[in-house]
């Protein structure tokens, strides 16, 4: 199975984080839009069909991960 490099998790990670801070402040159809799009490529980076799993496994895939990080609880 190809993997993605965990430079390009953390980035997109690190851009779901913010669009998800975005979103709730700003529920413009843009950031909606963007939001959108980074959950989509999460999940094809990570080969799952759902964003709460991208998460988990996004996460268990940087370095230093340890098995206790793969929570599914999502900050909202």
């Amino acid at each position: 199975m190809l993997m993605a490099h965990p430079a390009v998790l953390a980035e997109l990670l690190e851009q779901y984080a913010t669009l998800h801070a975005l979103h709730a402040e700003d529920d413009s159809a843009q950031t909606r839009q963007r939001l959108d799009d980074v959950s989509y490529t999460l999940c094809i980076a990570t080969a799952t069909r759902d964003i709460d799993a991208a998460l988990a496994a996004a996460r268990r895939q940087l370095p230093g991960a340890r098995p206790e990080d793969d929570s599914l609880v999502v900050d909202s």
